[in-house]
């Protein structure tokens, strides 16, 4: 590699033997110009609203599920499926979506092909609630799934590509923090859209299907995106003469073999851990309207808390994480805030406003220190193998507690749903404090020798 190509892109100032390529149309302004800093975080607000779309559309069914059940005529368990419908491909994909990425599409084709699955697979989700097809709404989720995913590691490469440098943690957490934001918007838009379009006409599962259709055109948005940067990526190869190379590690099933027990460990902490947050907040707006007697607007307002406070809190713990370290620590701290929110939402009538804010802290914690602690265990070429592990399992997890779930809820109520939740939290609680012993032990080790 040469002294250029390792040059931060957003060095602002080229090179002074770097040849400038004139840039027709372009009058010399920095906006347009990809040897500045300032086009640079231009194409960074394209590249935060490329899986805006995804994240929107992601959580339609939490946010409209009491509307969901009594439009289609549908079980709990039956709506929790549109949720594992989505998991079920990423159980493979994420293995492949790199390497796709990589050695076939491209980053551009990669992103633009992913964007089309997404939107595909929200039109027909739309289609099939607008003609009341429950087969046709799990085909839409499970397109929808394909891309979702896989368009997540484009938009990570698109950042590597432009941002590889001491920006790059920010990159990230903006990142992370806009596709919150996605979520966001959903929880607290889709159900006034909802009455809107139910006072304007139309009823049922008709209504339903133009809310999605709605929640389409943020797909649409996020292809727009798509397209937009592959054409300011394209532009700035031939302007700043790059070749980039993705430097993350081939996935190879193989590396399985040599895992330390410290990694599976992880993996139960992150399926364990998640299944009791993502198909919570999927069954979280009815559980809020029966227990409390919230209308469907404070209750989407309340479930939305989570992604709300993780939106903010995310980049700041990593922060005060990367300062600290005591990853593990972390771990625990966060988890055993969760059983506590979870036991309150359970067990008490706590204005829930309380639990759901310290969940989004606890949350932002445990996922700022679980994912970057695969980098502490094992070597950096088994790293992409490892993070597609730990990927698969949490999908697998997801697809099937989803479905779970929803079975718990229709057959015993949402009081026996929050303990299955606390269990799953108690082997989480119960895998981290393995992991802290096994980690103390290799201290004590080394420090006896």
């Amino acid at each position: 590699m040469t002294e250029s190509e390792k040059k931060p892109l957003l060095d602002s100032v080229p090179d002074e033997d770097e040849e400038e390529v004139p840039l027709e149309g372009c009058g010399g302004t920095m906006a347009c110009n990809p040897h500045k800093a300032l086009h640079r975080y231009l194409v960074l607000i394209i590249m935060c609203f490329l899986s805006f779309g995804s994240y929107f559309c992601y959580d339609n069914p939490a946010a409209l599920q009491d509307n969901m059940i009594r439009d289609l005529d549908i079980s709990v368990s039956q709506f929790m499926g549109f949720y594992s419908w989505y998991s079920w491909p990423n159980v493979i994909l994420c293995f492949f979506g790199g390497f796709l990425i990589d050695r076939v599409l491209g980053v551009r084709g990669g992103a633009v092909i992913f964007s089309l699955f997404v939107t595909a697979g929200q039109i027909v989700f739309a289609l099939g609630a607008y003609v009341n097809e429950l087969w046709l709404m799990d085909l839409g989720r499970f397109i929808f799934g394909i891309g979702g995913e896989s368009l997540c590691v484009a938009q990570n490469t698109y950042a590597v590509k432009w941002f590889q440098g001491k920006e790059l943690n920010m990159v990230f957490g903006l990142q992370l923090s806009f596709s919150r934001v996605g979520s966001t918007v959903n929880m607290n838009i889709m159900s006034p859209i909802y009455n809107f379009i139910e006072q304007n006409g139309f009823s049922g599962y008709k209504c339903l299907g133009i809310v999605l259709f709605v929640g389409g055109v943020m797909c649409v948005l996020s292809l727009f995106c798509a397209f937009a940067l592959g054409y300011f990526d394209k532009r700035a190869d031939k302007i700043l003469k790059r070749d980039f190379v993705n430097t993350e590690e081939v996935i190879r099933i193989t590396d399985v073999k040599d895992f330390p027990a410290s990694i599976w460990l992880l993996c139960v902490i992150c399926v364990a851990y998640y299944v009791a947050v993502f198909p919570f907040i999927g069954l979280g707006l009815v559980f809020f309207e029966m227990k409390w007697d919230f209308d469907p607007s404070l209750a989407n307002n309340v479930n939305s808390l989570v992604y709300i406070i993780s939106a903010v809190a995310s980049p700041f713990f990593g922060f005060v994480i990367d300062k600290t370290g005591k990853n593990v620590f972390w771990v625990i701290l966060g988890t055993i805030a969760t059983l506590g929110c979870h036991a309150l939402l359970a067990f008490t009538f706590v204005n829930p406003y309380v639990a759901m804010i310290t969940m989004g802290f606890a949350y932002s914690i445990l996922a700022s220190a679980l994912w970057p602690m695969a980098a502490q265990v094992v070597p950096n070429h088994q790293l992409g193998t490892a993070y597609g592990i730990m990927q698969a399992i949490q999908n697998l997890g997801l697809a099937v507690i989803s479905l779970v779930a929803g079975a718990i809820v229709d057959s015993s109520g949402y009081l026996l749903l929050e303990v299955f939740f606390l269990a799953w939290l108690c082997v989480a609680l119960i895998a981290s404090v393995l992991l802290y012993l096994m980690d103390a032990a290799k201290v004590f080790l080394c420090y006896c020798q």
